[in-house]
This record gives C-alpha cells, sequence and structure tokens, in this order.
C-alpha cells in the first residue's frame, strides 16, 4: 500500500451533535477537510456523490475549490453516477476542475448504486432507451466521456469552424492526462475484469456483490487479481491501480474514545465482523469496522488481504463531526500509513 486518503459521504443534518447542519456547512468542510489531509500528511481527499439525498451531489464545482485550496493530495469521486450526467458536459466540467488543481483529479465513475428516487436519471432528463440496461447505458457514456476528455475531435465543425479538413472539434477546455485517472467502481469479478480490458482503474468499496463466507478482503483480493491480469491480457501500459475502502476509527485520545468507544466495545464482544446481506438484488459481503488503537489497527489491517494487495486505502470518515475532529484521525491514518508500508 502506497497510498491513504479520506472518503466522506458528505452528509447534513440538524442531528444533535452534528458539526455540518446545512448544505453550506458540508460544503466548506468538505474544502477544510481536504486541506486538513493535506496537512496531516495523507495523499488523497476524495468525496462520494448522491443525488436526492442530503449529501455531496454536484462534485465537480467543489473539486475546484478544494483543488484551488490545496497544491498535493490527489482529489476523487467515490463514485459518479454516470446515467446522470451528460458525457460532454462532464468532459468539460473534469477537465476545468483537473486544470485548476494542477492535474490531480482521479475520478471514479459506475452505473451507481441504489438510491432514493424511482427513477432519478430520467428525472434528471435521461430515461433509460427501451432495451437498455443501465449497465448498458452507464457504459455507454463512460465510453462517450472517455474519448472526449482524451483530446478527440467529437463534434463537425460549422462554417466558421478553425479545423483543418476533415477535422472534428475537441471538448475543450482539455486537461493532458486526465483520461490515465478515470476508476470504475466495480462491485464483483465480471466487472473487474472488464474495467481491467477497458483499462480503467479499480475501486472496490465496503462491500462487494459476491458472499462466499470468505472475508471481504479474501474475496476483494480475488477481484483484484483478476483486474490486474485482465489489464496485462488487454496491453495497456502503465501501472493499474487499485483502491480499496474500509470503515477504520482510530483510539487515539479522550476525544477519539468517546467517540469509537462504543465500536470497541462490540469488537470486544465479538459483535463486530463481515456480513452477509442483500443489496441491488444481489447477495453481498459487507466489510466490518476496524476499530482500536494503532498496533490493533495495523496489526488487523496486515490481515487484510486485498489492503495490502491495492495501493491505495480510501478510509470512509464521520464527516458529520467535522474537520476539526477529523483531523486528530488524520494524523492516525498517516501514521498507519507508514507501518503498513514497511
Amino acid at each position: 500500500m502506497r497510498n491513504i486518503g479520506f472518503l466522506s459521504f458528505g452528509w447534513w443534518s440538524g442531528a444533535p451533535g452534528s458539526r455540518v447542519r446545512t448544505a453550506g456547512d458540508v460544503l466548506e468542510d468538505t474544502i477544510r477537510l481536504a486541506e486538513a489531509a493535506e496537512d496531516a500528511g495523507m495523499d488523497g481527499a476524495w468525496m462520494r456523490v448522491h443525488h436526492f439525498e442530503q449529501n455531496t451531489s454536484s462534485p465537480f464545482p467543489l473539486l475546484a475549490a478544494m483543488g484551488a485550496r490545496t497544491s498535493r493530495v490527489e482529489l476523487g469521486t467515490g463514485v459518479i453516477n454516470m446515467r446522470y450526467e451528460n458525457p460532454l458536459y462532464m468532459a468539460e466540467a473534469a477537465a476545468t476542475a483537473d486544470l485548476i488543481s494542477g492535474g490531480r483529479l482521479q475520478l471514479g465513475v459506475s452505473r451507481g448504486s441504489p438510491e432514493s428516487a424511482a427513477d432519478g436519471p430520467g428525472t434528471f432528463g435521461y430515461p433509460l432507451p427501451v432495451g437498455t440496461t443501465p449497465a448498458e447505458d452507464s457504459a455507454q457514456r463512460i465510453a462517450q466521456f472517455r474519448e472526449a476528455i482524451s483530446g478527440a475531435g467529437i463534434a463537425e465543425p460549422g462554417a466558421h469552424a478553425h479545423v483543418r479538413e476533415g477535422e472534428k472539434l475537441p471538448i475543450q477546455p482539455h486537461s493532458p492526462g486526465l483520461s490515465d485517472r478515470i476508476w470504475y467502481g466495480a462491485g464483483g469479478n465480471d466487472s473487474a475484469r472488464r474495467v481491467g480490458e477497458l483499462g480503467m482503474h479499480l475501486m472496490s468499496s465496503t462491500l462487494v456483490l459476491e458472499a462466499t463466507g470468505e472475508p471481504l478482503g479474501v474475496v476483494q483480493s480475488r477481484q483484484i487479481d483478476i483486474f490486474r491480469t485482465a489489464w496485462r491480457e488487454a496491453g495497456h501500459a502503465g501501472e493499474p491501480r487499485v483502491s480499496v475502502s474500509r470503515s477504520i476509527m482510530p483510539i487515539v485520545d479522550d476525544l477519539t474514545t468517546t467517540y469509537f468507544g462504543p465500536h470497541l466495545e462490540r469488537d470486544r464482544m465479538g459483535a463486530n465482523r463481515d456480513q452477509i446481506g442483500e443489496i441491488d438484488n444481489a447477495v453481498s459481503t459487507f466489510g466490518k469496522t476496524y476499530v482500536g488503537d494503532l498496533d490493533k489497527l495495523e496489526k488487523e489491517l496486515r490481515e487484510d488481504e486485498a489492503v495490502m494487495s491495492a495501493d491505495t486505502l480510501l478510509v470512509t470518515i464521520p464527516n458529520q463531526l467535522g474537520a476539526d475532529f477529523n483531523r486528530i484521525t488524520f494524523d492516525a491514518f498517516a501514521e498507519l500509513r507508514e507501518r503498513l508500508r514497511s
């Protein structure tokens, strides 16, 4: 493992104890989280994207602001539901945010996960075409988006266009290198294989759409191997990247003990373990929470095959506790990375 970053769900609410009570609060606090991660020596600041819910939804203005206030950390999404996106407008917005950040965007995309709206994409003006599955629809949009950010010609020129004869107009602005930093949120072996074949990087979350009774890390590690084999056999240049997400609660002082202590007690009682459940009409494996001091966390994470196989670990954080609280845990995550590198 080379990199560690946070993954914020971007929730806001007026619940007791919440430090981010409005949409404005969560936007400003997410920028502060990115600054805190960079200050702590972490490697990435990643955000979830969901629509029709009280959390971050339109990523590119926020990513641009995060990029303007930081200088080093990767800025990522986990993940953008492509069925809501106009691929060409998204290409413009993504390139703009990437240029502002100096080429630090790492964009995770997918067909999306279960959501609140009955037909959110249709409400946005993108109804599912007859005879097309959601996976096929998102795959077509991803392909168009990747072509657009590559700098390829997209639109037929009009009478007054300044292009050579036979050329098409590319999307502007173009951010060189962005097309090499696109990730796909895969949930199973088949999607992991397709990601490798297509030359995107692999994101795997705290759950997988497979339930063998094995630990999450074992199932995920097998998917990572399938992905890397497919990448290699497809002949793609460069090194494929893999991220896995985990819920990690470091206990380092009295404040973290107050918030995370109940989870540690569940862990001691044996109630904290990987779970089998159903999501998106598939029986799935859900990962446990890692909680304790740094020695305990290091030992348990070393036993997680997927964590040790991936190059990037994304830690889901309690963003409603605010940037000041999470800054304390960011120091612990940076130290964990150094331990796991050795």
